[in-house]
């Protein structure tokens, strides 16, 4: 029974880190751009072009906020320019944004390393520390913009740098730049026009439910995607870590299976002679494997259930102070844009999986007794 309990606090100790940390990778990602949900106009996943933007709709705020998942509804414009100094040139995303609620997704403004953050009224620019050091300029240098507008208009303007971020992925860091929304609809020629909608949601796990939602509110007047769609890179990385998880818990409960075997045999072995004497004076080998069953059916469960309850008030500690990295690891995870703590998961399924897995094995492995007693012979097991 201890085995039992021991194994079973160690499975739900592991899955509950193992979810927990790739839960929040998974929220860290997402928030470093694209966000959990998005709602764009149709077809401009396809083709990201300012002439498949769409118009303002309070409407279609509206009914995006009044989703209970929904915290926040963020607008942005994006297109592609040539950003230009003095003697370079390279090509970028310009991002036209709402200051005031652009960091409610990506914390943007957490992600300044020089400079200052934009005011809604601003006339300068953010770019990023990549894309700067590229370009030669810095703070306050005066950065060109060359590239094309909604509907093939000519989009020129030249921006003062109010200030640099630095993302954790390097493509990012290379290529993104930052106006104020009025700033960009002004360049592009795309007054009141957006590209995207993206929805800060309470719950990145939601994203799924969230869309599926709206898509039918919205009865196909717009394409909606989660993160799943937006990022497929990130979504195979994360099935391919279950996977892994999946794996390393089946060795695990490979072992729980022949410790509760090793127990079943010997019970077995040991108690030849006590069977052996039942059955010979009349007790039905049926009810004789019975007992047996439910003797290791009990020492399984018993074992499994004190194991979960045990576990529960040290997965309940860890969650709440999660365990922090430290020295020359900690400092490399914060330069790739992570937090430096292994978060605990306290999903229920967690708990109760366990109980019923290490249930299966114990009546599955309640045949080989069965077997046993059923082929008994009375006379040669009391010899024995």
């Amino acid at each position: 029974m201890a085995s039992v309990v021991f194994a079973v606090l160690l499975a739900i100790l592991l899955n509950s880190i193992k979810e927990g940390v790739l839960y929040k990778l998974q929220e860290n990602v997402v928030t470093f751009y694209t966000g959990a949900v998005q709602i764009h106009q149709n077809g401009y996943w396809e083709d990201q072009r300012l002439d498949n933007s769409f118009a303002q709709s309070d409407s279609l705020f509206e009914l995006a906020k009044a989703h209970p998942d929904v915290n926040a509804v963020v607008p942005r414009l994006e297109t592609f320019v040539l950003a230009a100094s003095e003697k370079h040139t390279r090509g970028c995303m310009v991002v036209g944004i709402d200051p005031q609620t652009e960091p409610l997704v990506t914390s943007l403004d957490q992600k300044i390393v020089q400079g200052s953050y934009l005011e809604n009224n601003d006339q300068g620019i953010l770019l990023s520390e990549g894309l700067a050091e590229y370009l030669k300029l810095g703070v306050n240098d005066t950065v060109v913009l060359l590239g094309q507008g909604y509907h093939g208009v000519s989009a020129t303007g030249k921006y003062a740098i109010r200030g640099l971020i630095k993302f954790a992925s390097p493509e990012l860091n290379k290529r993104m730049a930052y106006l104020p929304m009025h700033s960009a609809q002004n360049l592009f020629g795309a007054e009141n026009r957006f590209t995207a909608l993206v929805l800060d949601l309470t719950s990145v796990v939601k994203a799924e439910k969230v869309e599926e939602e709206l898509a039918l509110t919205l009865e196909g007047q717009y394409e909606v995607m989660n993160w799943k769609t937006l990022l497929p890179e990130l979504n195979q990385v994360l099935e391919g870590e279950r996977a892994e998880n999946v794996i390393f818990l089946m060795v695990l409960y490979l072992l729980i299976s022949f410790g509760i075997f090793g127990t079943i045999l010997m019970m077995i072995v040991e108690r030849q002679y006590e069977f052996g004497i039942l059955v010979a004076i009349g007790m039905r080998k049926l009810k004789l494997s019975r007992m047996v069953i439910f003797e290791n059916v009990m020492i399984s469960v018993i074992g499994a259930i004190i194991g979960t309850v045990l576990s529960v008030p040290v997965v309940g500690y860890f969650y709440r102070y999660p365990i922090r990295i430290t020295g020359k690891l900690e400092e490399a995870y914060r330069n790739f844009g992570f937090e430096p703590i292994f978060y605990f998961s306290i999903e229920p399924r967690i708990f109760y999986s366990q109980t019923i897995v290490v249930l299966s094995i114990a009546l599955i492995l309640s045949i080989y007794p069965l077997i046993k007693i059923m082929n008994i012979k009375p006379v040669e097991s009391m010899r024995q």
